[in-house]
């Protein structure tokens, strides 16, 4: 019952290719450890998180020194906005910040870029295991160079991308059909949704793109990349949603309340890093991008003759058993006489 259960099911999937693909990447993205280095990339995600906080930190620091009046303004609304004693302790601190900006700044920025260069590593290892590449054994100054280089390009692959995220995100558009007298036509805030959407698709595939394609230890070609991204960018975008509110569930929980925003950003990171590796396993097990396996070639066969001096076991047994029928038959042949 269960054999036909299974053939059957084999038959529906095979019967269907976007089926079979899927199931093809599932499996591909668990036999490569899918679920081990996403929770590796979110914990390189959260670590980088603090210095960059400090490098916000020392840059406001020199703002803030820079112009007093822009200082006694942010004092006076955190007096306002904050009950009791925390606004004084929070103004200490931000006296505190301007004093060491320097070095906060300087410490920030070192431990960025080694926490930075931890989460590249990792990233990189992930997706070289998704496409199934040899390990990546190298000079380690030329890697960390490589990382810091990938880490660069994926920068300016971000600002495409919050530059379209912004776009969408601005009221430009909204502007430009005021310009022409069409902010009031029907339908034209459905458009711009539509728009703003569109937009913000195209900004997450332009990132998941390069991401799948050029930061594998072997690059691959963008071609092969770029249906897996835009699924990604899908399901990135639909997660966003989803994320909207199922992190406000999260963080009104105990848990939440106890550990703050913090959870939020794992849960994040954690399922768009599994979204990004799982796009890797669908590019890396496409027809056209999959290579059959190399058997290697047999080794030469060696043929060693071998001599036994004297007489062996089998051989002693053979003859024994002759001349045991010679006896048989001699005693045979003087009976009859």
């Amino acid at each position: 019952m269960l054999d036909k259960l299974e053939a059957r099911i084999q038959r529906e999937v095979r019967a269907r290719p976007w089926l079979d693909h899927a199931v093809r990447a599932g499996g591909s993205y668990q036999r490569q450890r899918g679920d081990y280095f996403a929770a590796g990339i979110t914990y390189f995600t959260v670590l980088s998180l603090f210095p960059l906080l400090m490098v916000a930190f020392a840059v406001a620091g020199f703002v803030l020194a820079r112009d007093p009046h822009l200082l006694e303004e942010l004092r006076d609304k955190i007096v306002e906005n904050i009950p009791g004693s925390f606004g004084g302790q929070v103004n200490d601190l931000i006296d505190q910040a301007i004093k060491s900006r320097t070095s906060v700044g300087l410490i920030g920025l070192f431990i960025a870029a080694y926490s930075g260069l931890g989460w590249m590593a990792n990233l990189r290892a992930a997706l070289t295991e998704q496409w199934e590449q040899p390990a990546h054994e190298g000079n380690w100054f030329k890697t960390k160079l490589s990382d810091l280089m990938a880490l660069a390009g994926l920068g300016v692959a971000m600002v495409v991308s919050l530059g379209l995220s912004a776009l969408s995100s601005s009221g430009l558009a909204l502007q430009l059909l005021e310009s022409v007298g069409l902010d009031k036509a029907p339908g034209v805030s459905w458009l711009l949704r539509l728009l703003t959407l569109v937009l913000a698709v195209l900004a997450s595939w332009a990132v998941f793109v390069w991401i799948i394609a050029r930061l594998p230890r072997q690059p691959v070609t963008f071609r092969s990349a770029v249906r897996a991204a835009f699924i990604a960018a899908i399901a990135f975008e639909i997660w966003k949603q989803v994320a909207s509110f199922y992190l406000q569930k999260v963080l009104t929980s105990p848990a939440g309340v106890a550990f703050g925003s913090i959870i939020g950003l794992m849960v994040f990171a954690y399922i768009t890093a599994r979204i990004i590796l799982f796009a890797t396993a669908w590019a890396a097990t496409a027809r056209e991008n999959e290579v059959e396996a190399e058997i290697p070639a047999p080794g030469p066969a060696v043929i060693e003759p071998r001599m036994h001096a004297g007489m062996t076991a089998s051989t002693g047994l053979a003859l024994f058993g002759v001349g045991a029928a010679l006896g048989s038959m001699v005693g045979i042949a003087r009976r009859k006489r």
